[in-house]
């Protein structure tokens, strides 16, 4: 569990080092960059534009702190006895076990394990928060770093590139695989490559990193190129987001016997069963997409199915964003993974361009992307690059739940104006029966 200034904070990784306070400074910082750069078009004079960086970190500290609470006042309405500090086994008894919960021992009949995962350490480069930063040291940086320097192009480095980028820094991301964003549907990803670019990241692909030295100036990152050619990057800052792995530290699974896999995951079956009786596995510790709503899901069907009921999860369905600007959103199937699998399928897309509510808002990056089965009509996958995408993309998940066929979305009354009307468009383009484009 999460501790900041000796108080317990709950929420793990999400609420205190990942996906809220990472949202919050996403916000900050997309306002300071309308107010710089897109006020004008709609008539809003503003001149001399600062930010107090001090004052956006405070904010997003108070953002993590509601939820902090929150969830202490959510255990506390629900009777749940909370313990603060490292937890691990202790031992197997009486048909149960032994939990060491902080200074106290606990008994238990049932066991879920959530311990999240922890940053990917770059080898020679471990991570010191001051110039070598994991997610939470770049969420915790006190000014804008000058140049700043971000090791792989996932959902973090794009997202804390993103930030510091808008805020005035000089964001160089270094990938080392020879495609961006190579889980993403490839139209989406070349779409979303050329907008970052025109924003101002510079992106890096199929490098290989050499060695990573600090020094009073900052961080250097010795490389080489696509080319093979040897090149150096000087920078303030370095974010390393290269993945992360489960986390059983101190857990001490040795006591009872509890199971890893090669990775260091906790290994369950199709329910986060483990190889022990009543000991359960949920979330980033176990096999399966780090989605902070992959692990929710996880631990309500697990809490279902230890009351007697039958807990369901769906991993085809389960979303992915990026909260870039424009952001990524998708679920089901790429274009790409569909190819491989030899699946015969239509696509329909459509463009924000052509949408009137993204026409109003000034923001109209990106499209709708359906992919549907070539002889049911069913939906396959929905890829989504625009505004708002992290919303739109909960009608797809609704429809693929329910095994909707791309013409009952198309067929579907949407508002007008809303965003929400490129997805019945691009569920129409499928058949080639767009009517606004």
């Amino acid at each position: 569990m999460e501790e900041r200034e000796g108080r317990p904070a709950p929420g793990g990784t999400c609420t205190n080092v990942g996906c809220i306070p990472s949202k919050a400074l996403l916000q900050s910082s997309e306002h300071f960059e309308h107010a710089n750069h897109h006020f004008a078009d709609h008539g809003i004079s503003a001149d001399n534009i600062k930010m107090d960086v001090a004052k956006m970190v405070a904010r997003k500290d108070a953002v993590v702190k509601q939820n902090n609470d929150g969830i202490l006042y959510l255990l506390k309405k629900n009777k749940v006895t909370f313990f603060h500090g490292r937890g691990s086994f202790v031992a197997a008894k009486d048909g149960g076990y032994e939990i060491k919960a902080g200074e106290e021992v606990v008994a238990a009949k049932h066991v879920i394990v959530a311990t999240g995962s922890n940053a990917r350490q770059l080898p020679g480069a471990a991570f010191d928060e001051e110039n070598i930063l994991s997610n939470d040291g770049a969420l915790r940086l006190g000014a804008v770093p000058k140049k700043l320097g971000v090791i792989g192009s996932g959902v973090i480095g794009l997202e804390m590139g993103s930030v510091w980028r808008r805020l005035g820094a000089e964001v160089t991301v270094l990938e080392g695989l020879p495609t961006f964003l190579a889980a993403v549907d490839e139209g989406v990803a070349k779409e979303a490559a050329k907008l970052f670019k025109k924003q101002g990241l510079n992106i890096e692909l199929g490098v290989k990193i050499s060695e990573v030295k600090t020094g009073k100036k900052g961080v250097s990152v010795a490389y080489a190129n696509a080319k093979g050619e040897a090149q150096t990057l000087e920078v303030d800052k370095l974010i390393v987001s290269i993945g992360r792995v489960p986390n059983t530290i101190g857990l001490n699974v040795d006591a009872v016997g509890l199971k890893l896999d090669e990775r260091g995951a906790i290994v369950v079956d199709e329910n986060c069963k483990t190889n022990l009786p009543n000991v359960w596995a949920v979330g980033d510790v176990v096999r399966g997409p780090m989605l902070a709503h992959k692990a929710e899901e996880e631990g309500v069907a697990v809490a279902e199915r230890i009351a007697g009921q039958h807990g369901h999860v769906n991993f085809n369905t389960i979303p992915w964003v990026i909260y870039t600007s424009p952001e990524i959103a998708w679920v089901g199937r790429t274009e790409q993974q569909l190819k491989a699998d030899g699946v015969a399928y239509k696509a329909g897309q459509f463009p924000f361009l052509a949408n009137g509510r993204a026409r109003a808002l000034g923001d109209t990056n990106g499209f709708v992307k359906f992919l549907a089965d070539a002889k049911t009509d069913e939906i396959l996958g929905v890829h989504i690059i625009g505004p708002m995408a992290s919303e739109l993309i909960s009608e797809a998940v609704v429809a693929m739940e329910f095994k909707a066929s791309a013409e009952d979305i198309a067929r579907i009354c949407h508002a007008h104006p809303s965003l929400s009307e490129s997805t019945k468009e691009a569920a129409l383009a499928v058949d080639k029966r767009t009517l606004n484009f």
